[in-house]
C-alpha cells in the first residue's frame, strides 16, 4: 500500500509522535511512505515562517532528516484531472477544500494513495482513503 502522508502527519513525526512512530515501525516491506512536493512546500514554509534561532534550526534539522528518509514524489500528470473533478465535487457540495489540500488529494487519488493526515477536511473527498496514525 501506498500512503501519502500530508504536512499534519509529516509535521507529527517532526515532534516525535509516538503513535506516528509506532506505525510507521509496523509498516510492512509492501508498503510505501511518501510525501508530495505540495507537503514539501508547506513543510518549508512553515520553517521559513519561524523566527530564526535554536528552535528553528532544530525543525530544520529534523524536517531535513525526515526528507532525506522518505520519497518526494511529484504531482503526476493525472492529479490534474483528478484535481479538476474534486474542485467541481467539493464546491458544488458548498465544502471547497483549500488549495493544497485540493492538490494532495488529486496526488493521492492518482497515485491510488491512501492519505495519512490529522485533518478531517479530506474526508469530504469521495473515494479518498485517509487514515489518521495520531490515534
Amino acid at each position: 500500500m501506498t500512503y501519502l502522508w500530508d504536512t499534519t502527519t509529516f509535521s507529527a513525526l517532526m515532534r516525535r509522535d509516538a503513535k506516528v512512530r509506532a506505525r510507521v515501525a509496523a509498516l510492512t516491506a509492501a508498503d510505501r511512505v511518501v510525501i508530495c512536493t505540495i507537503t514539501r512546500g508547506e513543510v518549508l514554509y512553515g520553517l521559513t515562517r519561524l523566527p530564526e534561532g535554536k528552535r528553528r534550526s532544530a525543525l530544520e534539522a529534523e524536517a531535513m532528516s525526515l526528507f532525506g528518509q522518505l520519497a518526494c514524489l511529484a504531482v503526476p500528470e493525472a492529479a490534474a484531472d483528478q484535481y479538476a473533478s474534486i474542485k467541481w465535487e467539493t464546491e458544488r457540495k458548498g465544502t471547497p477544500l483549500d488549495e493544497n489540500d485540493l492538490w494532495i488529494a488529486a496526488t493521492a487519488r492518482a497515485l491510488e494513495a491512501i492519505v495519512v493526515t490529522t485533518d478531517s477536511d479530506f474526508q469530504r473527498v469521495s473515494g479518498l482513503q485517509t487514515e489518521d496514525w495520531t490515534r
